[in-house]
Formats: C-alpha cells, sequence, structure tokens
C-alpha cells in the first residue's frame, strides 16, 4: 500500500480528538472540498494553539460545464483544477499547504466483523479478500485502508483475557485508483502541495465532533447524494448514502413545473418547507425530503437494534441542509435534539463576521475538518 496513503484513515480518525494540536509543523493549512456542483476551501493559520480562519470561499462547477449554478457535473480534471485556481485568486488564499477531501461517490466505506483472534499482522493480507464481498470492480482497480476499532470493554481493559475471543469490527475504506490519479494531477496543475488525502466524512466529523461519547448521527446533504454517517466516541459505525440531494429536489420542480432548472432553483430556495410561500412547490419538495428522512430512519433503526444505542443528536450539514424549514422537519422526524453543523465555531475570526459564519457553516463542514487535520 502507497504510505501516502495511509492518512486516509488512520490519522484522520486518530486526529478527531486533536483538531487544535499545536504539535504539527504546518502554520497554514488549506481545505479543498470538491464536489459535484461546488468547490469549497477555507484556510486556516496557526496562533498559539488555535486555528484562525483567515479566507473562505465556494465556486460553482455547473458554468464550467456549461450548466447552471447547483446542478450536477463531471468535468474534466483541467476544467476543475481551472476552477479551484479561479476560487482561490477570488478568495486571496496564499498557503500551497493543502489537503484534498476524496467524495463519497468515488469511494466505499464498510465495516467487516473478524475473529478477535487475528493479528494486526495478519490484516494486510485477509481485508482484501474480505473487502471483494462488498466492491463490485476489481481489487487492482481500488486502495484498500482501514482502521480497527476498538471493543467499549478494551479501550478500559486492554489486558482482559475475556477480550481476546471477542469479534473485531475493522472500518474499511476502498478508494478508485483513478479518482487517486485525478486528484494528484489537480495538485499538480494548480501548484499545491499535499502529503495526504481524506475521505469527506472524517473531515466532517473533525469539524463537528465535540467529544461525545453517546452516538450520535451526521446527515450531510449534498448535491447528488445525502450522506448518513453514525459516529460513537469519535469513530464511524455507519456510514450510508442516499440516492437523493438536493440536485434532484430542483429537477422534480423543474420537470413538474415546465421550468427551467436555474428558475427550480431559485424557486427551491425561496419556498423550502413552507407551504405558505407556494403550496404546489412546497409538497414536491417535502415529498423528496420524506424519502431521505425514510431511508435514513431504517438505517438507525437497525443501528439500535444491533448495538442496543439510541443516538443523542442529530447534526446536519452540507449546503443542501440550508434547504429552508429543514432543520424543524428533521426534529420532528428524529425527536432528539438536532442542531446545524458550526465547523466555524472551532476557529477564531472576527467577531462581525459570526453571524455569516453561523449560517454558512454546514456548507463548509469538510473544507473547514481537512484545513483543521492539516494543521493539528
Amino acid at each position: 500500500m502507497d504510505n501516502s496513503l495511509k492518512k486516509i484513515i488512520a490519522d484522520g480518525l486518530a486526529s478527531l480528538k486533536n483538531s487544535f494540536s499545536s504539535g504539527g509543523d504546518k502554520n497554514q493549512a488549506l481545505g479543498v472540498d470538491i464536489g459535484s456542483s461546488s468547490i469549497k476551501v477555507v484556510q486556516l493559520k496557526k496562533k498559539g494553539g488555535r486555528a484562525v480562519l483567515e479566507t473562505y470561499g465556494v465556486i460553482s462547477l455547473g458554468p464550467y460545464g456549461g450548466t447552471s449554478v447547483g446542478a450536477l457535473t463531471s468535468l474534466k480534471t483541467e476544467d476543475i483544477a481551472r476552477a479551484l485556481k479561479d476560487v482561490m485568486k477570488e478568495s486571496n488564499v496564499t498557503t500551497k499547504s493543502s489537503i484534498l477531501s476524496i467524495p463519497s461517490l468515488a469511494s466505499l466505506i464498510f465495516l467487516v466483523t473478524l475473529p478477535g483472534a487475528v493479528k494486526e499482522s495478519e490484516l494486510e493480507n485477509i481485508i482484501p479478500i474480505e473487502a471483494r464481498k462488498y466492491i463490485p470492480v476489481p481489487i487492482s482497480e481500488v486502495t484498500l485502508d482501514w482502521f480497527v476499532i476498538p471493543n467499549e470493554d478494551e479501550m478500559q481493559e486492554n489486558d482482559s483475557p475475556s477480550n481476546i475471543k471477542r469479534n473485531r469490527e475493522v472500518l474499511v475504506v476502498a478508494i478508485h485508483n483513478e479518482t487517486l490519479t485525478q486528484y494528484r494531477e489537480i495538485l499538480k496543475q494548480t501548484d499545491l502541495e499535499s502529503d495526504a488525502f481524506e475521505m469527506e466524512i472524517f473531515s466532517n466529523i473533525r469539524s463537528t465532533f465535540n467529544n461525545e461519547l453517546a452516538p450520535f448521527l451526521i446527515v450531510d446533504f449534498g448535491a447528488s447524494k445525502t450522506k448518513v454517517s453514525i459516529v460513537e466516541s469519535g469513530v464511524v459505525k455507519v456510514f450510508h448514502v442516499v440516492n437523493r440531494g438536493s440536485h434532484d429536489i430542483s429537477r422534480n420542480i423543474s420537470q413538474a413545473l415546465g421550468m427551467t432548472f436555474e428558475e427550480a432553483e431559485k424557486l427551491k430556495r425561496m419556498v423550502g418547507l413552507d407551504a405558505s410561500v407556494n403550496p404546489e412547490v412546497e409538497k414536491i419538495i417535502r415529498l423528496a425530503v420524506n424519502y431521505i428522512f425514510t431511508d435514513i430512519n431504517s438505517i438507525v433503526f437497525a443501528y439500535q437494534k444491533k448495538y442496543n444505542k439510541n443516538i443523542s443528536k442529530v447534526f446536519l450539514s452540507g449546503g443542501g441542509s440550508l434547504l429552508k424549514g429543514l432543520l424543524e422537519a428533521a426534529r420532528e422526524n428524529f425527536r432528539v435534539e438536532v442542531f446545524y453543523s458550526n465547523p466555524f465555531s472551532k476557529t477564531e475570526a472576527p467577531a462581525f463576521l459570526e453571524p455569516v459564519l453561523e449560517n454558512s457553516g454546514p456548507e463548509f463542514a469538510v473544507a473547514v475538518g481537512l484545513a483543521l487535520r492539516q494543521l493539528s
């Protein structure tokens, strides 16, 4: 395995609780979140053991592919690099020390259960064999990384004889080699420097995680997909992708009402889940939201049944989470505390920016998490 890729999981998870560690050797860091409809960047600097916000920005990829703002894109590497250079220029980015997120669309995350007697040194041979059960392409086409999840009692009594024979859960990530090659080329074309990539889910957790021990849910509403993660003690226990996103809602409005995608996108943002504004549009949006919630509910139920634990709270992230009325709908659905992700709360910034950063925080959760990783 390429040593430069070993940080994809292991260091990413291990550093969640040390986001403000002063032991890193980088004083500036740029987090780059390349999504299916936009690119977000956040530049932080380290000062006195704290992460200070220097700049941030977002750019829509639609125009680079000849489509509308908010539309999904499948751009060539040079077009992505051009968009990234544009947003860095517009945001006055000054550092080349960066880290890029690997999107969920280009990867798989799953848990493998192994006998407790399996040794760490044996995983190199065992994991690729087990991974074939989950990966729909040849193993040679992906890069694998993994992290052994400690049992609760092992974390308290590592030498207890009763723990030796217990099954072990291993979190495995498989990333398409083509994506890794593409991202290396993007770095080359933008003159950025990076010693690792990271799965977007781990970046999202880092910017959201506040040392919660009880299980919590992160729902990342993206343009093409909604990513669902159940996290316990900083470790991903469940990861699931719902094949619906904010783009689907705009497309449904466009098709139902016979308007352009751009018009539907504007109408979606104006109406949201407020039937008093436009009941017809609200109904279209709510059908899509209910579909997503129903899928998430089944995942939560399966987790609760398997581990006999309840979700303590829910965090909403991603640009799609800013849909009007979604926070209230989520509270009604999950029946627990629901919050917007507030990644900028882990950074220092001018007081007058706080309201703006709090409102835009969910959209930048991954980019902030990436930059925090690079500084730690």
